[in-house]
């Protein structure tokens, strides 16, 4: 008996049940897609294994003898054992179950991320997202060295498109950057509808987010295109000190515009948009590969890239 391990397999105990059940083996091979004598074979093959007969062939079929009961109740468990860890399993490769890391920049985790993966999660229960914000050239520089499953940021000049380094890209979201002034400013009493143009700023001082954050790229961008200065006094690392910052008066702040309307009742500041062609942003989800991603992470991609 401690050899049977060895010498039954599924198929044996597939065919087995199927002759149980149909109580004929002629009917079983029928049922399974299979010749008769291959039936009979692998019956043969299980009573050798156990030593004892399991059924009793007869002029019109079977009967199931003691021992081929205690076997037919244990060979129905695995099977269902089976079948269930094949559900189970068929879950993962739906993206219905598992674990994806994501890697975002600061505007899609304060802007859009927070209700889509809740959509997510209502869909997926069971798929554990683990979420981290960094800004857009490390989202880059962190996909690249396959530390996340994707990543969520704002297109820049380090995401390769050719190349064995290529990056795939998914459009996802769109915003739309907008200037942040304290209330006693000279632009605060203007129409919050009226775009005011960038250039016009830079004569203001600003307050700004770290050096390498996208959007601080993009602000030093177009100020030198313009052949102006960006006179940067503060640095902050979260766009809730950025707000913050300008509500004391401290300078004015370039923000995404869905941030700032959080703040216009909390603080002493308004909001007009950019007239600039360049204030509205994608966002972008970027990845190595397609077929390198999980099930799960393949849901979330897709799920995402309809968010657009």
């Amino acid at each position: 008996m401690d050899t049977l391990l060895k010498k039954l397999d599924l198929t044996s105990l597939r065919l087995f049940v199927a002759v149980c059940q149909e109580r004929n083996i002629a009917r079983a091979a029928e049922r399974e897609f299979i010749a008769s004598s291959a039936v009979s074979r692998r019956i043969a093959e299980i009573e050798a294994a156990i030593g004892l007969p399991v059924i009793q062939r007869q002029s019109r079929g079977i009967t199931v003898t003691p021992v081929g009961e205690t076997v037919l109740r244990y060979a129905l468990a695995i099977i269902g054992n089976i079948e269930q860890m094949s559900a189970e399993l068929s879950r993962f490769t739906s993206g219905a179950k598992g674990r994806v890391r994501v890697v975002a920049n600061l505007s899609s985790i304060v802007q859009f991320l927070p209700e889509d993966v809740a959509a997510f999660g209502r869909v997926f229960p069971d798929v554990s997202i683990e979420l981290e914000e960094e800004n857009s050239t490390d989202v880059v520089r962190i996909v690249g060295e396959h530390g996340a499953d994707f990543g969520i940021c704002n297109p820049v000049a380090g995401i390769p498109v050719a190349g064995s380094d290529a990056f795939e890209q998914v459009p996802y979201r769109q915003d739309r950057l907008a200037v942040l002034v304290p209330g006693g400013h000279r632009l605060a009493g203007r129409s919050s509808v009226t775009p005011v143009s960038f250039v016009d700023l830079l004569d203001d001082s600003f307050v700004g987010l770290r050096s390498e954050s996208a959007l601080t790229q993009l602000l030093a961008q177009q100020a030198a295109g313009a052949g102006r200065p960006l006179d940067v006094k503060i640095r902050v690392s979260s766009l809730d000190a950025l707000c913050r910052m300008v509500h004391a008066g401290l300078g004015i702040a370039i923000v995404p515009e869905q941030v700032g309307l959080l703040y216009l009742n909390a603080l002493d500041v308004r909001l007009l948009p950019l007239s600039d062609a360049w204030a509205v942003r994608r966002l972008v989800l970027i990845f190595k590969a397609r077929e390198q991603l999980s099930a799960s992470a393949a849901a979330l991609v897709g799920f995402l890239g309809n968010r657009a």
